[in-house]
């Protein structure tokens, strides 16, 4: 399958780009290095903008398929989000005297057990954990939902929707999972939660609450579907992968039971996760990981294991992730309204562009009128995602994912069995001028289509016909 490419390639907007010499015909030319993005001068943030959170990716350029470098323009937070520069400058800072936690007598040792230990602090508060909630870190989100799914008491039923991610959906097994079907409102929800509750003669009952969706950003309503579990004696977990990065959470106020996110979504780097919540399934739980640190003493007859965090951290603990993750949470909990405020008005300018584009069709579960974290899911008419996205890319500097985005039954609900989609997900590396390049390369595609022969391969997907660029990167060791 072949989509052929218009004559002349599209101009790009000279105010955020480098250009790099072309003789102005279709690019053919010798091909450019990445390592000219290094080159770029440092992109100047606007006024209203510059008070916020910088990311260590703000002065990133990206070559485009035109020979121009760009600023990148990152809609793809809801994936991964780029590091903080607080969160970079608190890595340097542990790294000269790091140790293993606990039991080392050596100043590193020492040092990092008490910043590993006061990283449990500070991530409590920025979750607004209890006094008696325990802090176990963990890798990611699906790691500590599995955490917890080890942790369940035998007899307890579990109620999860079926347009929940994969990680929140899969680690209770069938038997004990009762799959609500994907609502359609923010009250279907609550409603479909009190049915299936009320049903259920279980003598235990855990609900696995979405905070924000995966897929379409739309916020659901935690603190009614926390009181419709409460009414029914059920415990909840909130799943809030997508929904800490944006929003405030308060683990007290709102009545939940634990809540679990990952670093990687909240511009720390990959490899830490945390479970924060009540501690009694934790510790009448077997270890999570049994080994050294999760055992108090060990006899030929008897293990007895720790009690707490350490019960299921056993073996040595990504230190460094956690004070990292930590750092996160302290830079973004100190800038909470001033982050949400950029975000607001970024979603608002998207979705509103592309709803005047003729063909675009945006996506959501719970209806326009939900609060939103900043993500639009959208299609367009006549082309593939993956194309869609791979074009931004190529041609724009634009960051988008497509796909699927590990919540397969939501999406053969809301897009048809097999059917995928654009994700267009904003944070603080988005700027508003990518909003404004964003709409202009989804409007020129509807209007002109791809300035470059794309081509499909069932193994290696889409790919660009004369690409300039060589996009190879040196390892950094």
């Amino acid at each position: 399958m072949t989509v052929q490419a218009t004559n002349t390639p599209h101009d790009i907007d000279t105010d955020q780009s480098s250009p790099i010499p072309n003789d102005g015909a279709a690019p053919r030319a010798p091909r450019a290095a990445l390592s000219v993005v290094r080159d770029l001068p440092p992109h100047r943030l606007p006024q209203v903008e510059a008070h916020l959170p910088l990311t260590v990716a703000h002065e990133l350029g990206v070559p485009t398929v035109h020979r121009t470098v760009v600023d990148a323009a990152n809609f793809d937070h809801g994936a991964t989000t780029p590091a903080l520069v607080s969160v970079r400058d608190a890595v340097d800072a542990t790294l000269p005297t790091y140790g293993s936690v606990h039991r080392g007598a050596g100043l590193p040792s020492r040092v990092t057990t008490g910043w590993f230990e006061q990283a449990r602090v500070t991530v409590g508060e920025f979750v607004g954990a209890r006094p008696d909630d325990e802090v176990v870190f963990t890798r990611n989100t699906t790691d500590a939902l599995a955490l917890l799914a080890h942790c369940v008491p035998r007899g307890t039923q579990v109620f999860a929707w079926e347009s929940a991610h994969h990680a929140a959906l899969l680690p209770w097994g069938r038997r004990h999972c009762t799959r609500l079907a994907v609502p359609n409102s923010a009250a279907d929800a609550v409603e479909l939660l009190r049915s299936a509750l009320a049903a259920s003669d279980a003598r235990g009952k855990l609900v696995v609450i979405t905070g924000a969706c995966n897929v379409t950003g739309e916020v659901w309503p935690v603190r009614e579907l926390i009181a419709a579990a409460r009414e029914h004696g059920a415990r909840t977990v909130i799943d809030a992968a997508q929904l800490a990065p944006h929003r405030e959470i308060d683990l007290a106020d709102l009545g939940a039971d634990w809540v679990a996110f990952s670093g990687h979504k909240l511009y720390a780097p990959y490899g830490a996760g945390v479970l924060v919540g009540r501690r009694d399934w934790l510790d009448l739980a077997s270890p999570y990981l049994p080994g050294g640190g999760a055992t108090a003493r060990v006899r030929h007859q008897h293990i007895t294991w720790q009690s707490g965090a350490a019960r299921h951290e056993g073996g040595t603990p990504n230190a460094v992730g956690a004070i990292a993750l930590a750092a996160a949470c302290a830079t973004l909990r100190r800038h909470h309204e001033e982050i949400e405020r950029h975000e607001s008005a970024l979603f608002d300018q998207l979705r509103a562009g592309l709803r005047e584009i003729p063909g675009v069709r945006l996506v959501t579960v719970l209806g326009d009128d939900r609060p939103n974290v900043g993500v639009v899911t959208f299609t367009v008419a006549g082309y593939d995602p993956s194309l869609v996205s791979l074009v931004l890319s190529d041609e724009y500097g634009i960051s988008v994912r497509d796909g699927r985005f590990c919540a397969h039954l939501l999406c053969d609900n809301i897009l048809g069995d097999g059917s995928s989609a654009v994700r267009a997900s904003i944070g603080l590396a988005t700027r508003a001028h990518h909003v404004g390049r964003l709409l202009d390369g989804v409007r020129r595609l509807v209007e002109s289509g791809p300035t470059l022969d794309y081509t499909y391969d069932e193994s290696t997907g889409w790919t660009a016909a004369d690409d300039p660029r060589d996009l190879s990167a040196p390892c950094p060791w």
